[in-house]
């Protein structure tokens, strides 16, 4: 048995998958690092001769293809298809599988992004668009009676009061009615959550985030076990070109590696600044699913494995001037949209990534501000919330 062989074996660690899925050292020089095949084309051994299947990088690059290997072994999935962004990943998902008149049934609490593409984008081409609390079962099952739905769409946690669905329960209401359940596993990873596993349709990832994990590319992904809907989603991938460089590839390999050191320090540190922040008079209310007073910390506790991530959320009680105030007052917090990085990141969402659903249903608080958790020490990361607390009281 080969060292991939072994390494992609169900019963192998995600760690081990994650270094060596997809991984086999060059054959020709032996690099242990997959190599970057900066190529546009590749020569054929006569006409159709490909050597490997490679014709054109459009439509494959075997750099592209090794973090495929690697990404679907982590996620216990069949088919992994990485894309030039999250948002790309999204949009030829739902371009490949929906046809105007389709609907799709959406949680009330998404990135802006997603929200900005599925209303200004689709909903012009066709597709009906419905919005609902998509953590409580009962609004859930009360819309799946009334309309036949493609796809429920979940994020879990959501982005970005860090809401927690039942996947499970979720996708037993959806298949029910002959309905397909996405989740966007962005805020998770394949580290803490397994939606496949869990019953969902297919897994979809900004791999900028926690897979990427340096803040230094822009990527996402399909994940799903089904061959007709990995088919459709590859052949429009490569239709319309929506696809990672090499270098692109190659700088997810290396986050992948690196995901579970990363995401349980992550993790950890998340847990220790919520707790923090519950006990601190200047904060109307934290966000943050490891918390005991999280509406979903029991479901979460159950569907999450080995932390809760590296997101929180609080609502400060003095008002958006006083988020905003804040979010500009930290030091080692960077002021910065995205998360998943190893560095802190702080925003106010209303005004920065979820200023596409003001003054809609999915309009986040004003007071609300996002903490992107970094793996720095986490004594240096309360004492600058701390600082930053000073500050907007002065």
């Amino acid at each position: 048995m080969t060292t991939e062989n072994i390494a992609t074996a169900a019963s192998a660690a995600l760690s081990t998958r994650a270094i060596h899925a997809g991984q086999e050292p060059d054959p020709t020089t032996g690099a242990v690092s997959t190599p970057i095949y900066m190529t546009s084309t590749f020569k054929q051994d006569g006409v159709g001769g490909l050597r490997g299947g490679y014709d054109y990088s459009r439509s494959v690059n075997p750099t592209r293809t090794s973090f495929d290997k690697q990404l679907a072994a982590v996620e216990g999935a069949k088919h992994a298809i990485s894309f030039s962004s999250g948002l790309a990943a999204i949009d030829v998902l739902l371009r490949a599988t929906l046809k105007p008149g389709d609907a799709i049934l959406l949680g009330n609490d998404v990135y802006g992004g997603t929200y900005r593409l599925l209303s200004k984008v689709f909903v012009p081409w066709g597709i009906t668009l419905d919005v609902v609390d998509i953590t409580d079962p009962t609004a859930v099952s009360a819309a799946l009676a009334q309309r036949q739905y493609a796809y429920v769409w979940v994020e879990t946690p959501s982005n970005p009061l860090l809401s927690i669905t039942d996947i499970a329960a979720t996708a037993a209401l959806a298949h029910a009615h002959g309905t397909k359940v996405a989740v966007d596993n962005t805020f998770a990873s394949p580290v803490l959550q397994h939606p496949l596993q869990d019953g969902a349709d297919v897994v979809v990832y900004s791999t900028t985030k926690y897979i990427g994990g340096h803040s230094d590319v822009v990527g996402g992904a399909v994940l799903v076990d089904d061959d007709e809907t990995a088919e459709k989603v590859t052949f429009l991938q490569n239709a319309a070109g929506a696809v990672p460089s090499p270098f692109d590839a190659w700088l997810e390999i290396r986050g992948l590696k690196t995901l579970e050191l990363r995401v349980k320090q992550h993790s950890k540190n998340a847990l220790a600044i919520a707790q923090w922040l519950e006990q601190h008079g200047e904060v109307e209310h934290v966000w943050y699913p490891g918390l005991e007073s999280h509406p979903g910390h029991d479901i979460a506790a159950r569907q999450m494995h080995g932390g809760f991530g590296g997101m929180i959320s609080i609502q400060l009680a003095a008002g958006g001037e006083a988020a905003r105030a804040f979010a500009a007052a930290t030091k080692i917090f960077t002021l910065a949209e995205s998360l998943g990085g190893v560095e802190s990141l702080v925003e106010h969402p209303a005004a920065m990534t979820h200023a596409s659903v003001s003054g809609t249903t999915l309009e986040v608080p004003d007071n609300l501000v996002r903490l992107s958790v970094g793996i720095e020490g986490v004594d240096d990361l309360i004492a600058d919330l701390d600082q930053a607390f000073a500050a907007i009281a002065q």
